[in-house]
């Protein structure tokens, strides 16, 4: 038998192969770690109500070390019009952080759990493509929860319970709502049976509170209009091409857009103020240090009064007293320095 002879180039070329094949390797084990690391979520929005889910969405958008957002559903509240307005005011938002056509956008209910649930079988039902979605992405083998970020009503999270049971068990819930233990709340009062339901289904529930008035909820964490004219001119991501804003104007970024929003919104309080009830439960996603929480017993909403069920094994969580100056700092600083969310 012959001996295998190699050249010294080729030994060479094999050499720096091995080294290149390792440094290769390290760098997608780098960029899987990374990605892990990510937190898949879905923003389920009634975009169109005031000026908080803007802010919200914004920022996931330019979260992207932090978030892997697979897409946004819209659902319709009383004060923000019809599905389309909040489809609309969602896409702006979208294209002002480049991402429109980019992030998936889909309509949910325009309607109440109650009017559509007996529906959900059919061909084509109010919502469709919202609850569709949600159920498909909680569906999808994957190596990371999904997490379903629901800043409204939750019309299009009951629907998607009540048409595949099974998704309860392949994600988690994150809603702001509730004046817990105080009766009231937008977004409670919108569907309180779509949220009895959900509080009765298995799904991982937790729960941002609102708490109007009081310091312990995200209506502590206010900005006044001087503070977003101050710190917001400019802000964000540039677009090439304007979008024509909620209440007219172009705008070629969110931090413009930001100002126009707060100029046409009514204030509350000494100072007059804004809450950004909805970018306060984004911001304990990234960093659960903002917040404080606490398991209880899940409650359920009788004749708009809270019920504790004390040996109710079904658990949830309450999420309570934000750092306001943590989380605003965090958004000024991330819009300042973005990072858009990939592409899918």
């Amino acid at each position: 038998m012959k001996k295998l002879i190699l050249p010294f180039a080729c030994l060479q070329l094999l050499f720096f192969s091995c080294q290149s094949g390792e440094k290769v390797s390290e760098e997608v084990e780098s960029t899987v770690s990374e990605t892990t690391k990510k937190i898949r979520l879905i923003y389920d929005t009634d975009a169109n109500n005031e000026l908080d889910d803007q802010f919200a969405l914004m920022y996931l958008l330019v979260n992207g070390p932090t978030f892997d957002l697979e897409g946004v559903t819209v659902n319709a509240t009383k004060s923000g019009g019809n599905i389309d307005g909040h489809y609309e005011e969602a896409k702006r938002i979208l294209q002002l952080g480049q991402r429109d056509g980019k992030v998936p956008l889909l309509k949910g209910a325009d309607g109440s759990f109650e009017a559509i649930r007996s529906h959900v079988g059919d061909q084509s039902f109010d919502g469709k493509a919202g609850v569709d979605f949600i159920i498909e992405q909680a569906n999808k083998e994957h190596g990371r929860e999904l997490i379903l970020l629901a800043v409204g009503k939750l019309t299009n999270v009951a629907l998607a319970l009540e048409k595949d049971p099974s998704i309860a068990e392949k994600m988690r819930v994150v809603w702001l709502g509730s004046n817990y233990p105080k009766p009231g709340e937008y977004n409670q009062d919108n569907d309180t049976v779509s949220m009895n339901y959900v509080l009765n289904t298995k799904v991982p529930f937790e729960m941002v509170t609102v708490r109007y008035g009081e310091p312990s909820g995200t209506d502590a964490v206010k900005v006044t209009q001087s503070e977003i004219n101050d710190k917001m001119p400019g802000m964000g991501p540039k677009i090439e091409v304007p979008i024509v804003g909620r209440h007219g104007g172009e705008f070629y970024n969110f931090g413009d857009y930001a100002i126009s929003l707060f100029e046409h919104i009514d204030y509350h309080g000494d100072p007059p103020s804004r809450a950004l009830f909805d970018m306060v439960a984004a911001a304990v996603l990234k960093n659960p240090k903002w917040g404080e929480q606490r398991e209880i017993p899940a409650p359920i909403l009788i004749d708009n009064q809270w019920v504790e069920r004390p040996d109710n094994s079904r658990k949830i969580i309450i999420w309570e007293n934000f750092n306001r100056d943590e989380v605003m700092n965090d958004f000024y600083n991330t819009l300042q320095n973005y990072q858009l969310v990939d592409p899918k």
